[in-house]
């Protein structure tokens, strides 16, 4: 009997935690938790096959996620580098080059005008006063568009740039004025101020548009190279996913003797057609860049250096008149750029856009050529006011018509040619305008289908 309440003791003990534990859901619970997170139990479930489906379907799921995230984040961006290159950096670039532009017409019309002496015509008082204007006009646009760069003038070279004309605009147009008033007196001094008024157009005031010009075009030229590059962060992960999943599917098929699994079936469906999407895609848009560049900004750019040679060697034309140069510096400069010029419209490709003002624009330099060599044979003789004729008159054959209907020939060429831009690069922005949205979705399916796919498989082993 004593035995008996001995070994009854002793039991009851390891009954009072039994009691205990019905009595604590917490601690059971705890020791619930403890049992399954137990790093033993943990690796024997990784290694069963119940935990290696759940492995590879979250793998599977976190890939199709990642490959349209990153597919839809890297078109998302393409888009925004394309919408500010088409209405912030192309519009900057030709606003600088309309700058450019503005004061070579400034400074070819200003010599114009002073040759007639006097009062000068109208039409050319106008051509000079329109062109400072549309200087000014696009001296406020740079600042404008400007504005969000650093207000620092050292560190900002365009700010440099932009600074260096407003303050140096005034003071030409200042020795403008003055010669025209001493020019109008009769006060030969008046071509000294033209002279020194011109030197610093030429030395000072277009060196700085030329650069503010080719600092704007680079930066176009940048943002058409970054655009063409292929998308390799987007694709090399589609293809890793669609790696995966074809990988697990065979998987799938050796280990559990499944030959098809629907749900990736269409999740490796879904995937291949976001890439196949995003390279063809992206390739058209590309292309349209290519042709934005080679059918837009190379054609504008040759236009555009075409035009200014055009007012600049008008500029050393007029200006070997106002001086009465026998120097023969003006005639080396005229005759340099005008030979820049012919090699320009000479090599104009003849499947460009704007081909046509360029086949109007070479007659009309030839005759130019003409009127200018009958201008020096007239100084040669002596004949200062038949050379004066020649250069400045209104007749059709004299040099001012040829400038003038070569100039409007290359304006309307480099519009042609702005417009063909603009155009190709608003197609490369419209060939990715659903591509963003359809990543996003297709990842989405996919990952839902690898669900749908592992599902099946894991029930039966319940």
């Amino acid at each position: 009997m004593a035995r008996t309440e001995q070994t009854t003791a002793e039991l009851r003990p390891s009954s009072v935690p039994e009691s205990a534990g019905r009595d604590n859901p917490a601690g059971l619970r705890v020791a619930f938790m403890r049992e399954h997170l137990d790093p033993d139990n943990m690796r024997s479930f990784a290694k069963s096959s119940p935990g290696r489906l759940i492995a590879l379907g979250l793998l599977l799921i976190g890939l199709c996620l990642a490959a349209g995230t990153v597919t839809a984040g890297t078109v998302g961006d393409r888009q925004r580098g394309l919408d500010v290159l088409l209405y912030d950096t192309e519009p900057n670039a030709h606003s600088a080059h309309r700058l450019y532009t503005a004061l070579s017409i400034a400074d070819a019309a200003a010599s114009t005008a002073f040759i007639a002496g006097g009062l000068e015509p109208q039409a050319v008082r106008d051509r000079y006063t329109q062109a400072l204007g549309e200087a000014s006009s696009e001296l406020v646009t740079q600042s404008s568009r400007g504005a969000g760069h650093s207000s620092d003038v050292a560190a900002d070279p365009d700010a440099r740039l932009r600074t260096g004309i407003i303050t140096g605009l005034p003071v030409y147009s200042g020795l403008v004025e003055t010669a025209r008033t001493n020019n109008r007196s009769g006060y030969p001094v008046g071509a000294a101020y033209l002279s020194e008024a011109s030197n610093q157009m030429q030395t000072t005031l277009l060196p700085m548009a030329e650069e503010l010009q080719s600092r704007r075009s680079a930066e176009v030229t940048d943002a058409q190279r970054n655009h063409v590059r292929p998308p390799w962060s987007a694709i090399l992960l589609l293809i890793v996913t669609l790696g995966v999943l074809v990988w697990v599917q065979t998987d799938l098929a050796r280990r559990w003797r499944r030959v098809l699994n629907p749900g990736l079936l269409f999740a490796s469906a879904g995937i291949l057609i976001l890439l196949a999407w995003t390279v063809i895609a992206g390739s058209v848009s590309a292309a349209s860049m290519i042709h934005a560049r080679d059918d837009g900004m190379v054609p504008s750019s040759r236009l555009t250096e075409s035009r200014i040679l055009a007012q600049q060697a008008r500029a050393a034309e007029t200006l070997k008149l106002v001086r009465r140069d026998a120097t023969g510096d003006y005639d080396r400069t005229f005759d340099t750029d005008i030979a820049r010029l012919a090699d320009l419209l000479g090599g104009y490709p003849a499947s460009a856009p704007a081909a046509d003002d360029v086949r109007n624009a070479v007659p009309a330099l030839e005759r130019w050529r003409i009127a200018h060599q009958r201008m020096n044979d007239a100084l040669a003789r002596g004949d200062f006011n038949a050379a004066a004729t020649l250069a400045t008159g209104p007749g059709a054959a004299e040099a001012t018509a040829q400038v003038d209907a070569l100039d409007r020939s290359l304006e309307q060429g480099i519009a042609k040619t702005r417009d063909t831009l603009r155009g190709k690069i608003s197609q490369a922005a419209r060939v990715l305008d659903y591509l963003g949205a359809g990543a996003m979705v297709l990842g989405i399916l996919a990952a839902g289908c690898v669900g749908l796919g592992i599902w099946p498989r894991l029930r039966e082993y319940r």
